[in-house]
């Protein structure tokens, strides 16, 4: 299968490859795919070199996929051409999401919404990803009524230039700044934009994604979403009100099947889920399990991912898989 990569030269995109060559997807020719700036370009894809072409070469080469991370504004002018000339997109910027023509999908919790008529797919926003693979299986038994969650959010969501800076600032070198503050040392109470409301993009994204992922309006979410100096992953603390009760032993019994899930719990061993385990992994990470006290029918939890694979890239690559695996491309 022909497949190319929209910003193969980006952190997401670099990452997009490796996931694509790990998970050993039927790439039968790569097509990487980057800015007028990066043509010319070679990636590396299974150890071999690539040239970096243009979007129109990319139409032109009409691969069966484009995945694309080359941010919003090239994905609302780029996706529609590609998905004209019959290409499935799947986008990793916030452009699709909440768009109500297009699927935004996590394929462990509603890849079943996806039909052959589906020519751009949004991937949603990292955080968001981890927190509903870890809440679907906790949802269909005791049925969620509020979300508080709390993030502790890597650098690497920023990308290459907030990296450089952390790592600079504790080098004591001097360099562009990709945020206002120091990161290293601190932590920033602001991710995107602020909106009306006082809540950031970052955060109205937890609440918007997750009920439209979820397939249930009634979800009431509220978020603070915070930058960490960090590299492994995104971490969330999340509390969840239930209508109904639960035991601890069932929450952990049905994390523990649930697609996608590592339950990391162990206190007697201070084993719980952290950045450092996560970096380079698939899967969502949970646990410090616990009822809250405070008032009935809710349980606190601590999931961890890394988000540039399960956060943006793994998912990616597993919508891809989802649609070969049901025959729809």
């Amino acid at each position: 299968m022909k497949v190319a990569v929209v910003g193969a030269t980006g952190l997401v995109g670099t990452k997009m490859l490796e996931v694509l060559a790990e998970r050993n997807f039927p790439v039968t020719e790569l097509i990487p795919v980057a800015s007028e700036r990066s043509v010319g370009k070679e990636v590396i894809y299974k150890g071999k070199p690539y040239k970096v072409v243009s979007m129109n070469d990319g139409i032109a080469a009409k691969p069966a996929i484009a995945i694309f991370s080359a941010g919003g504004s090239t994905s609302l002018e780029w996706a529609p051409k590609f998905a004209e000339a019959g290409i499935r997109v799947i986008d990793n910027s916030s452009a699709w999401r909440m768009d109500p023509t297009k699927k935004l999908v996590v394929p462990e919790v509603n890849a079943d919404v996806l039909t052959k008529d589906d020519l751009i797919i949004a991937n949603p926003n990292c955080s968001t990803i981890q927190m509903v693979v870890a809440l679907q299986p906790l949802h269909l038994r005791y049925n969620i009524k509020r979300v508080v969650v709390s993030t502790y959010q890597s650098v690497t969501g920023t990308g290459k230039k907030a990296v450089d800076q952390l790592f600079n600032e504790r080098k004591g070198v001097e360099g562009e700044m990709a945020y206002k503050y120091p990161i290293d040392l601190n932590v920033i109470p602001q991710i995107d934009v602020f909106t009306d409301n006082g809540y950031t993009k970052e955060e109205m994204k937890m609440v918007n994604e997750t009920k439209k992922i979820m397939k249930d309006e009634s979800i009431r979410v509220t978020a603070t979403t915070v930058r960490i100096p960090v590299i492994g992953g995104h971490s969330e603390s999340v509390n969840v009100e239930f209508e109904n009760d639960f035991t601890l032993e069932e929450v952990r019994s049905l994390l523990e099947k649930a697609p996608g899930v590592i339950v990391q719990d162990d206190l007697a061993n201070q084993q719980y889920p952290m950045p450092l385990w996560a970096h380079e992994k698939d899967e969502v990470f949970v646990g410090r399990l616990r009822r809250d006290e405070t008032q009935p029918n809710t349980l606190n939890m601590w999931i961890v991912s890394d988000n540039l694979r399960k956060g943006a890239a793994t998912n990616a690559v597993q919508i891809a898989e989802y649609l070969m695996e049901k025959g729809l491309i």
